[in-house]
This record gives C-alpha cells, sequence and structure tokens, in this order.
C-alpha cells in the first residue's frame, strides 16, 4: 500500500494558496468593507457609517430594489422547492430502478444544463419562449429558473442516495411495508442532508443568476441581480456595495446551514455505527 501525499510538503504550495485565496476573497473583502463608508465616494474613505444600508431601505431607489428583492427571492424559494421535487424523482429514477435502455441518455439530459454555456442556455430559452407565444415576465423566469436549477439539486441528492444501501429499503419490505412506504420512512429520511444541500444549491443558484434571466424577464420585471447591473450601467454607488453585501452574508448563511446539516448527519451516523456510544 502505497504511503499518502502531503500536498502541503511541495514547495511553493502556501504560497501558491495565498495567492489564490487572494485573488478569490480580496474582492469580497473590499466591497464589504467600503459598504460601511460614510462618503459617496466609493474609492474615499470618510468614516464608518450605515448610511448605504439604510439607503438600500429607505433611499430613492428603495421601491425598486425591494421589488427586485421580493422577485429574486420567491422566484428563488419556489424554483429551488420545485427543481428539487423533480430532483428527488429523478435520482429515485436513476439509482433505485436498477439499470434499463435509457439510463445513461436521461442521466445525460438531467446534467446537460450545466455543461451547456449559459448564454447558449439563455438565448434558446428566450427562442422557445417566442416560438410558443409566452408572453415574458414574472413565470417565464420562473419556469427558466427551474430548468436550469434540476441539475444543481440533483447532484447532491444523487450522491447522498447512492451512498445509502438498499438493504435498508429490502428489510422495510421484508417487514410488510410497501415500496412506496419504504422510500417515505426509510429512505427519505436518510435522504435529507443530501436533499438540503440540493435545495440550498438550487436557491442561491437561482438567487445569483443574471445572464438567463436578464434574456427572458421581460419589460419591467426586475430581480436584485439585474436592477444591480441597471443601477451600474449609470455608475457604481455606495448603496449597491451595501446590497452586495447583504447577498453575500445570504449564501454565507446558507452555506453554513449546509455544513452544519452534513455535520450533524456525519455525527449520528458517528453514533449509530459506534457501539461504545
Amino acid at each position: 500500500m502505497s504511503a499518502k501525499t502531503d500536498v502541503k510538503a511541495y514547495r511553493g504550495f502556501f504560497t501558491v494558496t495565498l495567492i489564490c485565496l487572494f485573488v478569490l476573497y480580496a474582492p469580497l473583502i473590499v466591497v464589504t468593507v467600503y459598504s460601511f463608508n460614510d462618503s459617496l465616494s466609493i474609492t474615499v474613505w470618510q468614516g464608518v457609517s450605515l448610511r448605504w444600508y439604510a439607503d438600500v431601505f429607505t433611499g430613492v431607489e428603495s421601491a425598486k430594489f425591494k421589488t427586485a428583492a421580493f422577485n429574486s427571492f420567491s422566484i428563488a424559494l419556489i424554483a429551488a422547492t420545485v427543481s428539487t421535487l423533480i430532483a428527488i424523482a429523478s435520482a429515485t429514477a436513476l439509482v433505485r430502478a436498477g439499470r434499463f435502455r435509457l439510463r445513461l441518455p436521461s442521466m445525460g439530459l438531467i446534467m446537460l444544463p450545466i455543461m451547456v454555456p449559459e448564454i447558449v442556455l439563455a438565448v434558446a430559452t428566450l427562442i422557445f419562449f417566442n416560438s410558443i407565444g409566452f408572453t415574458r415576465g414574472y413565470l417565464t423566469i420562473l419556469v427558466a429558473h427551474i430548468s436550469f436549477c434540476i441539475p444543481f439539486a440533483f447532484l447532491p441528492i444523487q450522491a447522498r442516495m447512492q451512498g445509502i444501501e438498499d438493504t435498508y429499503e429490502q428489510a422495510a419490505m421484508d417487514l410488510y411495508a410497501s415500496r412506496a412506504q419504504a422510500f417515505r420512512r426509510v429512505l427519505l429520511p436518510l435522504m435529507v442532508p443530501g436533499i438540503i444541500s440540493g435545495f440550498l444549491l438550487a436557491f442561491i443558484v437561482s438567487l445569483d443568476d443574471f445572464i438567463i434571466t436578464n434574456f427572458v424577464k421581460g419589460a419591467g420585471v426586475e430581480t436584485l441581480p439585474t436592477a444591480i447591473f441597471g443601477s451600474v450601467k449609470q455608475g457604481i454607488k455606495p448603496n449597491i456595495m451595501a446590497i452586495s453585501t447583504m447577498l453575500l452574508a445570504v449564501s454565507v448563511i446558507f452555506v453554513a446551514v449546509s455544513y452544519l446539516a452534513a455535520k450533524w448527519d456525519n455525527t449520528k451516523s458517528h453514533l449509530k455505527t459506534d457501539p461504545a456510544r
């Protein structure tokens, strides 16, 4: 058996890690810090203030941002819920139904939105809506988001289901449970960590999407990314940094919830398998 390789022992590993962390997180830190700047300028520091956070809720553009935030969060919530339900059904069919002729093509179709460039997907979605006479607006954004969120919800759910032995369901059916009861009472509770991760990932992807939303939204309908883009075209204002920081905080909270759910599941599994406990 070969010894494990310690990548930290390679020369330059620490330096490359610091460079990558700086490139990834320095812009986020700058935006967060300057969102608390009291100055009208985005480059001149004049002290700590919450004026731009207050401006988001009470300023001239507050009505636009509130409407955009409602659209973003409601669409993300509905899209994540629907795509997660579809992902659960798809994962169950592809993982628990055994081998069938169209299994691999079905898997490819589900994963296609991740592999196709987003701009191509946006143009294709726009052409599809125009070809069927579907008036662009809130509903077209919702349908488009459900479509491209499915693979993001599917991946964690599929991975979780593949890690669950089918002997649990077989034991339940040996005890006279129907297949539906075995799924609902045995398999589904074991899939909860994967379902939570898939839902959160789909929610964040929908909340942050700009390209597809900008193509299919129609006139008069804005989400937070498109509203921010419209404001930035007129010049970067400090209130945009405040909105960006709040969106970043939402993303961090969702990632933390996903991490805690996975950690809780690992702890529970350890307790079940450790006889000393």
